[in-house]
């Protein structure tokens, strides 16, 4: 059957013939799989260091602690930034007022500055101007209130300073 099969396909080859065409086939299939493998091995060897494949993954492991020891001194380093973020001023909030408004005599020279991290700790500076002096107070906060009365432009800037502080940890 395989006989009618290649008479067919080649006539007058015979079955010798036919057997070396096959095997010379198969030897290209080879050469070209081994080529393939050739390259892949260059490519993991690449290194100038390496002499074999198991002084290359043992180059490779050393590398992969390198980066592993980076990543977890990366980890810390950014854990105690973030601490540090945390505690900084995160919003600051100024409103501007004339606290005579029926003299005239302060002009909107006035000011209550909020100045809070996002846990709603800071302070609140405000100054008085009038023609003839002007005053400055601090005033603490803590988690976003102040054991000191403030008054109305304080409690403005501070509301506005922790609705940035919200937005800004979204």
């Amino acid at each position: 059957m395989i006989t009618q099969f290649t008479e067919n396909i080649f006539p007058g080859l015979s079955q010798e013939m036919l057997a070396i065409l096959i095997l010379v086939v198969f030897c290209i299939v080879l050469m070209i799989v081994l080529i393939m493998q050739n390259r892949r091995i260059t490519r993991l060897m690449r290194s100038t260091k390496s002499v074999s494949i198991e002084d290359t993954i043992i180059e490779l492991a050393r590398e992969i602690d390198t980066l592993n020891e980076f990543k977890e001194d990366s980890e810390k380093y950014l854990k105690v930034v973030e601490k540090r973020l945390r505690k900084s001023v995160q919003a600051i909030e100024t409103k501007r007022f004339n606290p005579f408004k029926g003299t005239g005599a302060g002009g909107n020279q006035s000011f209550a500055c909020a100045f809070v991290n996002e846990n709603g700790d800071g302070l609140i500076l405000s100054s008085l101007y009038s023609s003839d002096r002007m005053s400055v107070y601090a005033k603490p906060v803590e988690d976003f209130k102040s054991t000191y009365e403030l008054t109305e432009e304080e409690e403005t800037a501070l509301v506005d300073a922790k609705k940035k502080c919200i937005v800004a940890n979204l």
